[in-house]
């Protein structure tokens, strides 16, 4: 499977990149990890939420390193056995937060009509493979305990997430099929990184110019793992299993401008050949991290369409 790659970008995300890289700012793998976290949660900030829920709460849950923090975002629909979506964030396992995708969280939660549970997993290097991975089962263990509070359906949790987010959603839905836990219903997995994309042409052709680059993926590998024999993983690097048969139903989302992109695709082809049911949404004009572009000051129709068709999924899986 051969994703393509428009033309040129969309012109709303080709005006995005102008504006982006006219910016007198360094590159993430050109500072620490502690001022990328700054660097990009400037970048994220809105003044106000653009969509009002129910309810959206801060609590901490006990989690293998210490307090996890989550949030949970309710829209308030009827019902007390609502599937629930548990979400992480993306940024490379060093850098985001619940915050910097609480945009994404809220969307979801009032286009599904589900609980959104947001996970603050430890960051690397200070927390390296596998701890994120384990504060993200903590989590779901949480999630099935906690189902009745939150007015869920524990057997129907799906699991979610953006870039290595949807890495950790992966490596955890793959850890519980091999281990046991909670079951997971379902997984949606937006622009993941799941294996080894610096060996496809989409590296090649969009690891410069195009937001993510290169040389910033090279930086947040480095940063994950403490030990090189972590690299070989298989919960840290999915397609590296030989076998992903059993695994829940998945929906995975790649953009065409994005040096992940072959890599998702890759993911679809393995889970397809071992008999995952698969939901595969390609945007052939947009680039990494187009999913969370849904408010100002950058607004993307094809971000809404992308939106729409995930939730789409998960309410003709879960419903």
């Amino acid at each position: 499977m051969t994703p393509t790659r428009a033309d040129e970008p969309h012109p709303d995300v080709q005006a995005f990149l102008e504006l982006y890289n006219s910016l007198d700012t360094p590159s993430f793998d050109e500072v620490s990890a502690q001022e990328a976290r700054r660097m990009f949660a400037e970048m994220q900030v809105t003044d106000e939420p653009a969509i009002d829920l129910e309810s959206v709460a801060d609590r901490t849950i006990d989690g293998p390193h210490g307090d996890l923090p989550i949030r949970i975002y309710d829209p308030g629909t009827d019902g007390e056995d609502r599937p629930l979506l548990l979400y992480f964030h993306g940024g490379g396992w060093v850098i985001g937060s619940i915050d910097t995708h609480d945009g994404t969280c809220r969307k979801l939660a009032a286009e599904s009509g589900y609980p959104v549970v947001s996970v603050d997993y430890g960051l690397a290097p200070e927390h390296p493979f596998p701890e994120g991975l384990e504060d993200c089962y903590a989590a779901l263990e949480w999630a099935a305990d906690a189902a009745d509070e939150l007015g869920a359906d524990p057997e129907r949790i799906a699991v979610a997430g953006d870039s290595a987010g949807g890495n950790l959603a992966a490596g955890l839905s793959l850890f519980v099929r091999d281990h046991g836990g909670p079951e997971i219903a379902y997984q949606l997995l937006i622009y993941p990184s799941t294996g080894d994309a610096t060996e496809t042409a989409a590296y090649e052709e969009n690891g410069e110019g195009y937001l993510l680059t290169a040389e910033e993926m090279e930086w947040f590998r480095d940063h994950r793992f403490e030990r090189v024999i972590d690299q070989g993983n298989v919960y840290a690097m999915p397609q590296l299993a030989h076998d992903l048969s059993e695994l829940p139903p998945t929906t995975v989302l790649t953009a065409g401008f994005d040096p992940l992109r072959d890599d998702g695709a890759n993911l679809v082809e393995r889970l397809e050949d071992d008999g995952v049911p698969v939901e595969y949404h390609h945007y052939d004009d947009v680039i990494h991290g187009f999913f969370g572009m849904v408010s100002e000051p950058v607004d993307l129709d094809r971000a809404h369409e992308a939106h729409a068709q995930a939730v789409s999924d998960l309410h003709a899986a879960l419903e």
